[in-house]
C-alpha cells in the first residue's frame, strides 16, 4: 500500500536504510501522520534495482496511530514472502484472517489516508479510523491475472489501543493489498503461463498449440517457485473454456519445496505430488513442455527440465529443443518472408533476415502472373496462401503462393457504401483458418473460412459495442484483437473464441475486454508476441504514440518502439527477433533492433507478416 509521488499534497512518511552489502533495503514508517485534517498521500519507497530486496521495520513501542498506518502500508510494498512484518501491524485476530493475497488494487499515484470521523469527548481514544482513497488503475486476483479498472477506491481501516499493553494495532481492514502504479510496477513482473488450445492442433502430426495466460508475480519472491504452483494450479478464469492443461487434476509442488533455481547447467528438478505417477510418457513430455515454456519466459537461460514423482522418481524429462517438437508456439515460429504491396498494388516480398530493400512479386495470381489490384492481404502462417482484398474492399480473394495458380471467383464479398465501409484486412491463425470482418455500418459482420476455403461462417459477438475496423487473430485460433469503432472513437478489445462444445452453433467471440483502456483512438495494430501487441494510437487530449501492450491490458515496464510520425498500417511478428514494420508518410520502414527506423520502399503499402 505504498503511493507514488505524482501529485497531490506531500510530507515526508519514512526513511529507508540501505545495506549495499546484503543488497537489502529496510524500510522504516518513522514519521508522523496527521490525526486531522486534509487528505495526505503515503510516499512510495524509491524504485530499486531489480537485484535489490526491501524489507520493512516491524511497529517501535509505543507508535502511534500514524506510524502504525505508515509502517503497515510501507511493509506491503516490501519483498517479505508472507507478509510477517505486516502482520505485526496487526492484532492477533486481524493477522489470522487477513489474505493479502485475495487481490492487489493498484491505484494511479497511491493511496490517499485521512482520519475518519473520530470519538467526541474528552475520555481517552482507544480506537480510530482511517480512511485509503485513491483512482482505480487495475486489480490483480487472487488467480493473478490482471484487469484495468477506473473509479475510485475507498476503504476504512480500524485501529484499536490495546488495553493491556497500550500498543495500537489495527484490528479491521479490506482484504489484499493496495499500492501505487510505481510500487506495483517494482513488486510485480508479469509471466506468461502456457496451456494448450482445445480446438487447435496443427502440422501433420497434429502439434497441440501453446496458448500464453499472462499472470503477475511478485518479483523479488521466489518467482520461479509462484510461477509453478500458478502453472499447476491451472489457468485464469477468462481463457480457462478454450484451453487444457496436461497436469492431472490435484498436481501440485511436494509440501515444503520453495526456492526453485536452475542447476549449474541450466536444468530444473520439479518434484510433483498427485497423481503424477500413473502418466505416461507422452502425457507427461506435455506437461513438461507446459513447464518449460513457462519458465523459459521467466529465465530464458533455462535449458531442461526433470518431473519428479514422490521419492525423486524421475517421471520424464525434456529439453527445449525437444519441446519445440512437442507443441507448437507462436513465438518459436520465424517468418520466412516480410510481404507488402508495391506501388502497383501486387504483393511483393522480402527476406525477413535479409538487409536489402529490393522486393520482388511472390509467386501466383497475386503477384507475378497477376492484375488484380489489392487494398489489403494476409499471408498464412505456413507461407502457402495468400488473402487479398480488392483494391475497392468489395471483394476476398484466396490464393496460392505457387507458381502457374489462377485467381477464382471472390470467396466473400461486401455491400458497403465505401472502400472504408467494406472488408477489413484478412487474418490466419495456426489451424490455417481465415478471419475477416465486413464493416458496413448497416450490417457489420465477423466471417471465418475454415481452411481458407471452406464456405464464410458469420461468427457472433454477442457484445459487440459497434462496428468492427480490424482484426488479428492470435495463432493459437483462441484470441483475437478488435479494433471496434463506436461514436467515433476507436478500442482495442481482445475477445475469446469458443467453438468446442457448442453442437453445431456458429463460433463465438465472447467476453471481450480492453487491452488498451487509456487509448481513445487506436489506429492500427498487430501481435508482437505471444501476449503481447503493438498499438499505435491516441491517449486522450494527447498525441498519436506507438507502444507495447499485454492481451490482459497492463502495459509492459521497458523501451516504446522508436518514435515514427504518420503511421497508417504496423506489422509485426510474434518472433520478437524479427524487425517491427511499418506504412508511414514514407512508405514502408523497418525498424531494426537497436537501430533507427530505415526506409524500405517509398511507393509500398500494408505491411504484413505471416499471419
Amino acid at each position: 500500500m505504498g503511493a507514488d509521488r505524482e501529485g497531490g499534497v506531500r510530507h515526508r512518511l519514512g526513511r529507508a536504510v540501505a545495506y549495499a552489502v546484503c543488497g537489502v533495503v529496510v524500510l522504516a514508517g518513522c514519521a508522523s501522520m496527521p490525526d486531522s485534517g486534509d487528505l495526505r498521500d503515503v510516499e512510495s519507497t524509491p524504485r530499486q534495482d531489480t537485484g535489490v530486496r526491501v524489507f520493512a521495520m516491524p511497529p517501535a513501542d509505543d507508535a502511534q496511530p500514524s506510524e502504525i498506518m505508515q509502517g503497515f502500508l510501507e511493509a506491503l510494498t516490501s519483498d517479505d514472502p508472507q507478509y510477517d512484518t505486516a502482520r505485526k501491524y496487526l492484532t492477533a485476530d486481524a493477522a489470522r484472517t487477513w489474505r493479502p493475497e485475495e487481490s492487489a488494487t493498484v491505484l494511479a499515484n497511491g493511496p490517499s489516508v485521512v482520519p475518519g470521523p473520530q470519538p467526541g469527548g474528552r475520555e481517552p481514544i482507544d480506537s480510530l479510523t482511517y480512511v485509503l482513497s485513491g483512482s482505480r488503475v487495475a486489480t490483480v486476483d487472487t488467480q493473478q491475472a490482471y484487469a484495468p479498472e477506473d473509479g475510485s477506491y475507498r476503504k476504512k481501516v480500524h485501529l484499536t489501543k490495546d488495553a493491556k499493553s497500550g500498543q495500537w494495532r489495527i484490528d479491521s481492514l479490506p482484504q489484499g493489498v493496495v499500492m501505487g502504479k510505481s510500487d506495483f510496477q517494482r513488486n510485480y513482473t508479469s509471466v506468461n503461463k502456457y496451456y494448450f488450445a482445445s480446438s487447435t492442433k496443427v502440422g501433420a502430426t497434429g502439434q497441440p498449440v501453446a496458448v500464453a495466460d499472462p499472470v503477475f508475480v511478485r518479483s523479488k519472491v521466489d518467482p520461479m517457485t509462484q510461477v509453478v504452483r500458478s502453472l499447476l494450479a491451472g489457468p485464469t478464469s477468462w481463457l480457462g473454456p478454450v484451453v487444457r492443461s496436461s497436469f492431472p487434476t490435484g498436481t501440485a509442488l511436494q509440501e515444503g519445496v520453495s526456492g526453485l533455481a536452475p542447476d549449474d547447467q541450466n536444468g530444473l528438478a520439479v518434484p510433483l505430488s498427485g497423481k503424477v505417477s500413473r502418466i505416461g510418457l507422452a502425457k507427461c513430455t506435455e506437461m513438461a513442455t507446459q513447464l518449460l515454456f513457462t519458465l523459459r519466459n521467466l529465465t530464458p537461460t533455462l535449458e531442461s527440465v526433470e518431473l519428479q514423482g514422490p521419492g525423486g522418481h524421475r517421471l520424464c524429462d525434456l529439453t527445449a529443443e525437444r519441446a519445440e517438437s512437442t507443441a507448437w508456439h507462436a513465438s518459436a515460429q520465424s517468418p520466412e518472408f516480410l510481404y507488402f504491396l508495391d506501388g502497383k498494388h501486387r504483393l511483393v516480398r522480402l527476406p525477413t533476415g535479409s538487409s536489402g530493400t529490393s522486393a520482388v512479386p511472390v509467386p501466383g495470381p497475386l503477384g507475378e502472373e497477376g492484375g488484380k489490384e489489392l487494398q489489403s492481404v494476409a499471408v498464412s502462417r505456413d507461407e502457402h496462401t495468400v488473402a487479398g482484398v480488392g483494391a475497392d474492399g468489395k471483394s476476398l480473394y484466396v490464393a496460392s503462393l505457387a507458381s502457374g495458380g489462377s485467381l477464382g471467383d471472390a470467396v466473400l464479398s461486401s455491400r458497403g457504401a465505401t472502400a472504408t465501409d467494406r472488408l477489413t484486412t484478412p487474418s490466419w491463425d495456426a489451424r490455417g483458418d481465415l478471419w475477416v470482418a465486413d464493416s458496413d455500418p448497416r450490417d457489420p459482420k465477423l466471417y471465418v473460412l475454415e481452411q481458407g476455403v471452406g464456405k464464410p461462417v458469420e461468427v457472433g459477438i454477442p457484445d459487440l459495442p459497434g462496428r468492427i475496423r480490424d482484426v488479428r487473430m492470435a495463432a493459437d485460433g483462441v484470441r483475437v484483437a478488435l479494433v471496434v469503432e463506436k461514436d467515433g472513437k476507436q478500442s482495442l478489445l481482445i475477445g475469446r473464441i469458443e467453438r468446442e462444445g457448442r453442437s453445431g452453433e456458429r463460433p463465438a467471440v465472447v467476453e471481450l475486454r480492453s487491452a488498451a483502456p487509456d487509448l481513445e483512438q487506436v489506429t492500427t495494430m498487430s501481435w508482437a508476441g505471444d501476449s503481447r501487441l503493438v498499438v499505435v494510437g491516441l491517449e486522450q487530449g494527447g498525441v498519436h504514440q506507438m507502444r507495447y501492450v499485454q492481451v490482459d491490458g497492463s502495459t509492459l515496464d521497458g523501451p516504446a518502439p522508436a518514435a515514427l510520425s504518420g503511421v497508417k498500417a504496423i506489422a509485426a511478428s510474434e518472433d520478437e527477433r524479427v524487425p517491427l514494420v511499418a506504412y508511414s508518410e514514407d512508405g514502408i520502414v523497418r525498424l531494426p533492433s537497436g537501430a533507427q527506423w530505415q526506409k524500405v520502399d517509398k511507393d509500398g503499402t500494408a505491411p504484413v507478416y505471416p499471419g
